[in-house]
Order: C-alpha cells, then sequence, then structure tokens
C-alpha cells in the first residue's frame, strides 16, 4: 500500500510515538507537514483522548535535524557522504572482521525501538543473529527490569507482567508515579479526574514530590527521596500488625507467607515512618483503605524504580496488592497477553545469564545500561568490540554521559540507525539514516492491556525523505551483505508462498525447524518470501503474520474470545484495521491460568530480597555533607517536555530551558530569586540552570526535567544546546544492587548562585 494520500481535507489514521501509550491519533496533512492534528475516536483504547504533547508532532516529522544520507566518519573526526551500497558493505565488512576475530559476542547491540516504532527493532534480531551477535539492552533496563524480575519470582517468569485496572478500581495507589505526566495506562487524565471526583473512590500517592497527581489524592505519602522502602515496609506491616489480610485469599493461592512475615516481623512501623518522613497516622489510614477496598489497583514507576532500593520497591509494591487478595479480578491487577516481547528474550525460571566483564545480572536477556562502559572500557578479552545502536540515543540517556562517550570512542566499530543526527550518531563510525515513524509501517508492542488488549499496525503517512530507508530494508540488506541468506535458501518459501498461506505456513515451520539458522533470521525471511505476495507497498508487514501466529499458538482461546478463529484471520483484522484492533480478550480466570509455577500459587518469599528487607532496620542513614546536601531527581516529566525525538526546542511553549526546581525555604537559605541562574554540581560534573522555587518541593529535594540538554540545528546551521543534559551529572556505579537500574531520581549534588 502506498503512503496516504496528502489532500489536505483528508483526516489520516496513525499514533502518537511519545509515550508508551501510543494513543490513536488522526492528522491532516499540508504537504509534509502535519497541519492538524487530533484524538482517534476509533482507536480502541485511546478513544479519542490525546494529551498536549502529541498535537505538536509535526516538530518531530519535520525537524532540521533529520539525516537524508549515510555519513561515513573521516580520519579527522568529520563525517562525510557516501551512498547505500558502500555504507552497507563496508559496514558489513567491518562488523564481520569483528565477529571472525574476537566472536560474534563482542558486538553489542542497543536499542531497537524507542517509543514507538518497535516494527522496525524486530529486523535488527535478524542482523544480530548473522552476526552471532548475543548481548543486547535497550532502555528497558534503565528502568523496568528489576520489576520484572519480581515479576518472574512471584508468578513464575517475567513475561507474567501485571496491569491495573484502574478504569474500576476503588482504590488507587500511584507509587513514584505522576500519571498527569506520564501517563501509564489509557485515558490516563480522565480516569485520574473519575477517581479524585468519586466519593466513593480513593487515590493514594506516594511521592517526594506534591505532583499534579498527588494535588488530587485523598492521601499522600510525600516520602523524604529514596526511602520509599520504608515507607512501602511500613504499610505491609501495618496489614500484618493490624490483621488486615485476606486469609481465604492467602490460603487458597500463596506460598511461602511464614518467610515473609517473618521478615516483615523485622520492621518498627515507628521507626520505617520516622525514616520516610511521613507520618505513622497517615501510613495506618492508607494501608486500612487498601485492605477494606473492593478492589485495589497499584501502579509504579520511575519514581521508584530509579532510586535506591529499586527493586526491593518493585518487590514491596506488588505484595501490597498480593497479600490483600487484589488480584485476577475486576478493578485490581492480572496478567496480560502481549504481542511480542519488549525485552531481549531468556531470564525464565531458574535461569541466570551474566554479563562478560563485570558478571552483572543480565534480566529479560538485557544488560544494565549502567555497565556497558565497563564492558568496554578493560583489556579483559570477552570486552565488547562493537556497537549497533538503533533508535537509541545512549551517549545522552545513560548515566555518565562523559564515561559512555569515552566508551564508544574506545570500540573498533559503532554504526548508529537512526532519524536524526543525535549525540551517540556524533560518536558513531557510520550513521544509517531511518525513514520516520510516519514514512513506513510501523508498530509498538506496548501491549499491556487487560481484560482487552489491542494492537495497532500504522500505516504510512508519507513517502520516506529522499535518501532514507525504513528499518526493516537497512537490516534486509546488512543480512544479505553478511552472506547469512542467499536465493536459494529461500526458493522452497518463495514456491510455498505462491499456493497460498496455509501451504506457506507448512513450509515456513518445515524449513525453519530444519534450518535454526534460517529461523534466528525469521523477520527478514518472511519479509523476502511472504511479503511480495501482499499488496503493493505492505511486504514488511509479513513479520507481522508471524507474530499473528505465535499470538494465536500463546494465546488461543483469547484469540478467538476477540472474535478470530486462527492466525491469519487475525492477520488479516490487524491489516484491516487503521486505528488497531483488539487482538485479545480475557477473562479474569485467565491470570490464574497464566501463573507459571508448578504449583500455580504466588511465591511471596524472594530469597535474594528478604535479606535486603530485614536489613532496613538497621541499615545508616546516608551522610549528608555539605559538598552534596541536596537530592537532585534528574528526569523529572513534565508537560513541557517528551523524550528526546522532540529534538526541535521550538515545540516548548514555557520552560523552555528546563528550570530547576527548589522549594521556597531552600531558595531563601541560599539566597536564590526564582529565574536566576545557578550552578548544579554532582560529583560527576556540573551544568547551569534557571531556577524555579516552588512549594511542590520538599526542602533539600530538587529536580531537573527529562528530554532536554540535546543540541539543535539553527538556520544558519550552527548547533544550540537547549536545556541541561542531567546525565552529564549522574553517576554509573550509582545503581542497584541487583537488577543494575541507574538512580536517576537520588543524584546528591550542590547548588551555588551563578554571578551576574
Amino acid at each position: 500500500m502506498a503512503p496516504t494520500d496528502t489532500d489536505p481535507d483528508i483526516w489520516h489514521t496513525t499514533a502518537c510515538i511519545l509515550c508508551s501509550i501510543n494513543c490513536g491519533i488522526e492528522v491532516k496533512l499540508d504537504g509534509g507537514r502535519f497541519a492538524r492534528i487530533r484524538g482517534d475516536k476509533a482507536h480502541p483504547t485511546s478513544q479519542g483522548y490525546t494529551c498536549e504533547k502529541a498535537l505538536r508532532l509535526d516538530h518531530y516529522q519535520s525537524s532540521r535535524d533529520r539525516l537524508t544520507s549515510p555519513l561515513r566518519r573521516r580520519a579527522d573526526g568529520t563525517f562525510e557522504e557516501i551512498d547505500w551500497d558502500t555504507a552497507i558493505t563496508e559496514i558489513a565488512e567491518r562488523l564481520a572482521h569483528v565477529r571472525d576475530t574476537h566472536g560474534g559476542e563482542t558486538i553489542f547491540y542497543y536499542g531497537g525501538g524507542g517509543q514507538g516504532n518497535h516494527l522496525g527493532g524486530g529486523f535488527g534480531a535478524a542482523t544480530r543473529a548473522a552476526l552471532g551477535s548475543t548481548y543486547s539492552s535497550n532502555a528497558l533496563a534503565q528502568e523496568k527490569t528489576g520489576e520484572f524480575w519480581v515479576d518472574g519470582q512471584l508468578f513464575g517468569r517475567p513475561r507474567c507482567h501485571t496491569t491495573p485496572d484502574l478504569d474500576h478500581a476503588e482504590v488507587a495507589v500511584f507509587v513514584g508515579k505522576n500519571p498527569w505526566q506520564s501517563h501509564g495506562f489509557p485515558r490516563a487524565r480522565t480516569i485520574r479526574k473519575a477517581i479524585a471526583n468519586d466519593p466513593g473512590r480513593t487515590m493514594i500517592v506516594i511521592d517526594p514530590r506534591r505532583s499534579e497527581t498527588a494535588e488530587l489524592a485523598d492521601l499522600h505519602l510525600q516520602v523524604r527521596p529514596g526511602t520509599d522502602a520504608w515507607c512501602l515496609a511500613a504499610l505491609l506491616t501495618v496489614l500484618v500488625e493490624e490483621d488486615l489480610l485476606d486469609h481465604a485469599f492467602l490460603d487458597k493461592h500463596i506460598r511461602g507467607l511464614d518467610e515473609l512475615l517473618a521478615a516483615l516481623g523485622t520492621v518498627d512501623i515507628a521507626a520505617a515512618c520516622a525514616r520516610a518522613g511521613v507520618d505513622e497516622a497517615l501510613v495506618r489510614d492508607a494501608a486500612r483503605r487498601i485492605a477494606a477496598a473492593g478492589s485495589v489497583a497499584i501502579l509504579e514507576d520511575l519514581g521508584i524504580q530509579q532510586a535506591p532500593h529499586s527493586t526491593l520497591n518493585s518487590y514491596l509494591e506488588k505484595l501490597l496488592f498480593v497479600l490483600t487478595g487484589n488480584f485476577a479480578k475486576p478493578g485490581t491487577m492480572n496478567i496480560h497477553t502481549r504481542m511480542a516481547s519488549l525485552g531481549g528474550g531468556g531470564g525464565g525460571r531458574g535461569a541466570t545469564r551474566v554479563s562478560p566483564v563485570t558478571g552483572s545480572r543480565i534480566i529479560t536477556g538485557l544488560v544494565s545500561g549502567a555497565v556497558i562502559p565497563d564492558e568496554i572500557l578493560t583489556d579483559h578479552p570477552n570486552r565488547f568490540r562493537a556497537m549497533v545502536i538503533e533508535s537509541a540515543n545512549p551517549a545522552h540517556s545513560l548515566p555518565d554521559s562523559a564515561r559512555m562517550r569515552e566508551a564508544l570512542a574506545a570500540l573498533d566499530t559503532v554504526v548508529v540507525i537512526d532519524v536524526a543526527f543525535t549525540e551517540t550518531a556524533r560518536c558513531a563510525d557510520y550513521v544509517l539514516p531511518a525513514a520516520s515513524q510516519y514514512e513506513k509501517w510501523e508498530a509498538t508492542f506496548f501491549t499491556l492491556e487487560f481484560p482487552g488488549n489491542a494492537f495497532h499496525l500504522r500505516r504510512p503517512l508519507l513517502e520516506p525523505l529522499p535518501g532514507t530507508l525504513p528499518e526493516p530494508e537497512i537490516h534486509r540488506r546488512l543480512v544479505r551483505a553478511l552472506g547469512a541468506i542467499t536465493d536459494a535458501d529461500l526458493d522452497p518459501l518463495h514456491e510455498a508462498a505462491a499456493n497460498g498461506r496455509v501451504a506457506y505456513a507448512d513450509a515456513f515451520l518445515r524449513v525453519l525447524g530444519e534450518r535454526p539458522d534460517l529461523a534466528r533470521l525469521a523477520p527478514v525471511v518472511l519479509y523476502e518470501t511472504l511479503g511480495p505476495t501482499l499488496p503493493d507497498g505492505e511486504a514488511v508487514t509479513a513479520a507481522v503474520w508471524g507474530l499473528a501466529q505465535t499470538c494465536f499458538l500463546a494465546y488461543p482461546e483469547s484469540v478467538r474470545r476477540a472474535g478470530f478463529a486462527d492466525g491469519n484471520a487475525l492477520f488479516d483484522a490487524i491489516l484491516a484495521s487503521p486505528s488497531g484492533v483488539v487482538f485479545t480478550l480475557d477473562e479474569f480466570a485467565d491470570t490464574w491460568r497464566r501463573i507459571d509455577h508448578a504449583d500455580g500459587r504466588i511465591n511471596v518469599a524472594v530469597d535474594d530480597l528478604l535479606p535486603e528487607l530485614r536489613g532496613l532496620a538497621t541499615e545508616p542513614e546516608p551522610a549528608i555533607v555539605d559538598e552534596y546536601p541536596f537530592v537532585l531527581s534528574a528526569g523529572e516529566r513534565r508537560s513541557s517536555t517528551a523524550n528526546t525525538i522532540y529534538r526541535d526546542p521550538t515545540w516548548r511553549k514555557k520552560d523552555a530551558d528546563g528550570a530547576l526546581r527548589m522549594s521556597p525555604a531552600d531558595a531563601t537559605r541560599i539566597g536564590i530569586e526564582r529565574g536566576e541562574r545557578v550552578c548544579v554540581t554532582t560529583k560527576r560534573g556540573a551544568v547551569e540552570a534557571v531556577v524555579e522555587i516552588t512549594d511542590t518541593m520538599q526542602p533539600g529535594h530538587i529536580s531537573l526535567p527529562n528530554g532536554l540538554g540535546i543540541d539543535y540545528p539553527e538556520a544558519d546551521g550552527g548547533r544550540v544546546r537547549h536545556g541541561v543534559p542531567t546525565n552529564e551529572l549522574t553517576a554509573s556505579e550509582d545503581r542497584d544492587w541487583f537488577a543494575g537500574t541507574p538512580w536517576h531520581k537520588h543524584v546528591r549534588a550542590r547548588v551555588e548562585l551563578v554571578p551576574a
């Protein structure tokens, strides 16, 4: 199918790509520009909802930072344009040399998606297979791997991920989460308002800052930064002490309760509340409200995942809904289906895999982003020697940017595939320009809903910018250049495809069963063999046919309930549904069937974390010295920030420089007025910022926004950096001991006035 007609009077269907919810939107085009944008009422989950950020997506599509030719680094560090054939040939030769000399496992892959382009990222798996690359990571390893690991311990495997039914919950609990800005579930602002306006419902927020969500909360547990574990432990211990547990639920569905109760028995509620800086009476009120409710749904986010005790925080948060029986029923927590995996695979029950140099845990197939420089800047024989980076910007987004840049410079070869000339692209040996997310078929694998889960295959709105290619085509060319596929390999599948999809499915399974090497190249194999039988322009969607088959095999009853007899019927519906389709429809009993422990019970005694829980009672207060008296949250989400695909700063209507937020008490103590410039210093570096004084911050706590500190070309060709790059301040060694998630929300800092 060709890109959409650019008739300015037609609304064209697509989706927002700024956060994981990917709300459906409609766009009116003016040539190559997005003239108007509105929510798509036909989208099965967002239903016409959108926030203000999506309305400015033309700043992404029409950015001056777009790449239009492959680039090769010269010896002097500058870049020259080269043609695609030269780029593919040279990249394949250089990566093959690393593979043949040091082993494919020394080629590290990072990215493969971003917030909206997961379809292209799926094809990266084929290039990795052709190279023998076995180690990878992406943004999830900065956030969610600890939570995923806890899911695996509680429910059997990390894929047993729970999702909250906030639409119907009597009590909604947000832990380190501000859905007004970060969303995290469909129609977040609408649902948040509905909860706040219903006298029969209650909202509980645990957050150091009085966020937009905390402003509406019935109970705001305003913890001191970094003390969430003590607050959560106190809540759980109140449930035990006051006998507020759901004993019938626990007797039937839980194991390991005695071990957990013994660990909670070490928690002194009053002392834990004091450590967290919250009133004990308020904590008891929150615990009693959770226990008394007919349904409770809980959502955690980066506020606890990128802070001290990250993995323990996720464990304690989930125990709140497990111990009160808020599981597998309406308004609570349920295990959802998925169209495809977001991680790198692996991480099954009992599996332990570590990185080659530092021995760091690999969870759901992902290496912790914080250890990547340590896996490179060493003389270890198994160190990473090359990187392929796709739709990601680790030189800006990972902790300790200076060290990450040093690591990139130390590699034999760095290849970046991206839309824009990012901070990471400037560290590369080769840069390959991808088509934008609105110039190609795309899809997102954030399929996280229950009972109805939706998948949205997005059609191209525009022709690819001249000189760019969609990622599936880039990976197809790399796989071919690496010699991983020949025409003779694919002849049987071409013949089968000519006889229809049923014949093709039989041949596909037979050939890939006989040829495991081809199975690892499945996206490209489908693209080249089934793809030509699809309507003009739709060849890349053959990979979605593969996903539809595996989805049906994994969840046959749920797919049938959604109205599809098999994987072929599901695929046809996906192609025919420009606003997305509900691909599975669950019953609440399905949640129990998805628990992957042999006895079907939830394991609440996580042996690796119980010592840390017991240790809270004796963990000393961190020393606060005059050198770094503040706790900086590096990366607060605000209405004026998004992810860094918004590189054009003119999209922001306010807070252009990304102000440092500080409490009035701290500003008075230091002698700082609103709008003055300050220097923020950590053990890693220093930046200047403008000050915003606000009583939403408690004393000792400061914050800088996410998504800024990127440079952008001016009209005259020069580049100007806008806002603060927060990862010039963060340290990669400050990370969770277990999952390796960095402490972006807990960075020790000092603030000093910059003389006029």
